[in-house]
């Protein structure tokens, strides 16, 4: 599998499944001994993916038809999965309190069709609050798209009946080719409510709260330096490095009963906040 088309995480996932399956052969006597036995095939590396900039997101959203920008915008701002969003109701959005409510999942299923059940896990139900640049995309939304009633769906395929994924993801493909991002999948959107939400200094235990994760690793992976952050910090060490310079020149002589400035407090460089 990973020498052909199918990504690694997937394999791992594939190769873990087969695994406990010929588990249960030798514990049923099927099979003398487990032959999955590849040294680290199970385990999960996931690539370093790039984050779409707010500019690149923006751009995707306006080559969609309208009704499908303020999906864009729900997973991009607020962390929501496609099938949660695909799930989401009237009455689960709350604009006057400026959250939404996570209860369950919509997915498709061969064989069987669209179906309704709990989210991804347990902490997958959860009250996200949005910023008000996304209440004002749903405000106008629900207005235009959505039917009256609180069992409406949010998010609705062309015609107003449920949004399915398989469609909707050959939509998003065209629209990020048609603006050169085919890079982008939607699920990066979630990626970048995460890179952001831990750029304003939230917490692990927050971002599992927010992105509904279980676990702390899950969340972890929101929390690296992005590039453009590091080019910050490396400009203000530019800064500290110039005026200590300058300082041993003589051409900048602190008193000598003040401590320097911290580089901290006067803007040197400043913390992620």
């Amino acid at each position: 599998m990973v020498a052909g088309d199918t990504e690694p995480v997937t394999a791992a996932k594939c190769y873990r499944l087969l695994r406990v399956i010929l588990n249960t052969a030798v514990e049923d006597r099927l099979l003398v001994s487990n032959p999955c036995i590849v040294k680290g095939a199970g385990r999960e590396q996931s690539p370093e993916r790039a984050v779409p900039s707010l500019e690149q997101i923006d751009a995707i959203a306006e080559a969609l038809a309208p009704r499908y920008r303020a999906l864009v915008y729900t997973a991009a701002y607020a962390g929501l999965r496609l099938g949660e969003c695909a799930a989401l109701t009237r009455a689960r959005v709350d604009l006057g309190h400026g959250t939404i409510a996570i209860l369950q999942q919509a997915q498709q299923v061969v064989g069987k069709g669209r179906l309704l059940g709990d989210p991804k896990s347990d902490a997958g139900k959860r009250t996200v609050a949005i910023p008000a640049a996304l209440a004002t995309i749903l405000e106008e939304h629900l207005a235009t798209y959505v039917a009256p009633g609180a069992d409406a769906l949010i998010f609705t395929a062309d015609k107003g009946g449920p949004l399915l994924g398989q469609h909707f993801d050959r939509r998003f493909a065209r629209a990020r080719e048609a603006v050169g991002l085919g890079w982008v999948r939607f699920h990066d959107l979630r990626h970048f409510a995460g890179t952001t939400a831990a750029q304003t200094g939230a917490t692990t235990r927050e971002l599992m709260a927010r992105l509904g994760h279980s676990t702390p690793r899950a969340a972890l992976i929101y929390q690296h330096a992005t590039a453009e952050r590091d080019h910050a910090i490396a400009k203000g060490l530019d800064r500290i490095i110039e005026r200590g310079h300058a300082t041993r020149r003589g051409s900048v002589r602190p008193s000598p009963r003040e401590p320097p400035p911290d580089p901290l407090v006067h803007g040197e460089c400043t913390p992620d906040l």
